[in-house]
């Protein structure tokens, strides 16, 4: 299924243009030879339910090393929120750094200016898969014209909810974001077990639709780089209905603001939560939950009355290491776990959306669940700032700090992004060079 001209052309002209690269951060060695037998190392992301992804994993890697009868294949499962120290510290050191690894389309941007990623243009041009991969995901491993990997999986967040609590409580799914923090409320106070909907102070992405449904932005582009908007008035409003859903009323700060998009994800599964913020990534672990036949997916409202709020174009891709000695071996290995044969199976095992648009297309037929995140998909996404700067804003926790600062009642809203937008304004001026 194509995506939307309305979606692809903002996400893809957003993805290009990455700001002119300073000197690298990192010593990103070349590698040295291309060994066609031996070892490879991959890091995948660890998902809240590994188990099915590690399946359809083992068949891409069992029919690789079959096709390379000398080649081995060692996976290690690494886990999202601390991927940042781990290949920072893989680029600068090649003897420990694995060939292959999975990173998330908002790492591109600052892992090709510190130098790490391998430049495999040619290798995808020629690739007959990569012909049907969509716009989006094909400008997410593009970087000033060169592609540095392949698409792996489009992720978009929408409202996983209970359908028991719903019938039994006498609700609706929500239809604007004020009723859906009145609804948790509502939950909360008749059934004082369960988060009326779990949130999570660490939980960027699914803050963001809040701040884009109250028209704030992250940044603004401008002479080369950005400049933070996160201290906007309208930024601020969306920040102020997010944070309002921390509390005794939904979900108590002393256990909430911690809580990553995996950590919410768990507490709808396993049946504490009446609602959460889920990706189409989520799916397998809501089915393998507590709440398994006793849930529905809605976009997640706007603002508005029938809209829908903007959500985050997200997605993993898989990339080769400049510093591989095993380059050959380790583009094939790359073709292997993101070609379209690992895409479905990815999709039926985890829920993860196919990049390639004949694929999405089967997917969609094949199982009805996708479509709300379809719908959030055509209503219009967004994306982070297409700067190296990202990164660091993103590993530095800039955000979730924000959010923490807020609901932990240490600064209020103004104060604490005010505070976040001086923090990005110094990486994208660091990242201007």
């Amino acid at each position: 299924m194509k995506l939307p001209a309305r979606l692809v052309a903002p996400v893809a002209a957003a993805l290009v243009l990455v700001a002119a690269a300073c000197a690298p951060q990192t010593s990103g060695k070349g590698a040295e030879g291309d060994d066609r037998t031996g070892t490879l190392r991959v890091w995948l992301f660890q998902e809240v339910d590994n188990r099915p992804k590690e399946q359809v994993v083992d068949a891409a890697v069992t029919a690789f090393e079959k096709r390379h009868p000398g080649a081995d294949v060692q996976v290690e499962y690494i886990p999202v929120d601390t991927r940042a120290q781990r290949v920072k510290a893989a680029f600068n050191d090649p003897a420990s750094a694995p060939d292959v690894i999975e990173y998330g389309n908002t790492d591109t941007a600052g892992y090709v200016e510190d130098g790490g990623l391998a430049d495999v243009s040619a290798e995808f041009a020629a690739w007959p898969d990569a012909r049907d991969t969509d716009p989006a995901a094909r400008a997410s491993v593009t970087v000033d014209g060169k592609v540095y990997g392949a698409p792996l999986l489009v992720g978009v967040r929408a409202l996983y909810y209970r359908t028991d609590v719903f019938r039994e409580l006498g609700l609706r799914p929500p239809r604007t974001q004020t009723e859906l923090i009145a609804t948790a409320k509502r939950i909360r106070a008749a059934k004082p077990g369960l988060y009326g909907i779990a949130v999570g102070g660490a939980y960027t992405y699914g803050a963001l639709p809040f701040l884009w449904a109250h028209g704030g932005e992250l940044a603004t582009p401008g002479g080369g780089s950005y400049t933070s908007a996160v201290d906007g008035a309208a930024a601020r409003r969306g920040i102020a209905a997010y944070t309002s859903l921390f509390g005794d009323d939904n979900c108590p700060a002393a256990k909430c603001a911690s809580m990553g998009g995996n950590a919410t994800v768990t507490a709808f599964a396993s049946g504490r939560a009446a609602m959460a913020i889920g990706g189409d990534f989520s799916h397998a672990a809501v089915e393998a939950g507590a709440a398994k036949g006793r849930y529905a997916v809605v976009p997640l409202p706007g603002v508005t009355e029938g809209s829908i709020a903007p959500a985050f174009a997200g997605g993993n891709n898989v990339g080769v290491l400049r510093s591989s000695s095993h380059r050959t071996l380790a583009v094939d290995l790359m073709k292997s776990l993101a070609g379209k044969d690992t895409q479905r199976r990815l999709f039926d095992a985890m829920g993860f959306l196919p990049t390639y648009t004949d694929v999405r297309a089967e997917a969609a037929r094949k199982q009805p669940f996708v479509k709300p995140f379809i719908d959030t998909l055509a209503a219009g996404a967004r994306f982070v700032p297409a700067s190296p700067a990202w990164g660091r804003i993103d590993a530095s926790l800039v955000l979730p700090t924000m959010f923490q600062e807020i609901v932990s009642g240490r600064k209020d809203v103004a104060t604490a992004s005010r505070d976040a937008a001086q923090k990005m304004d110094a990486a994208f001026a660091s990242a201007a060079g």
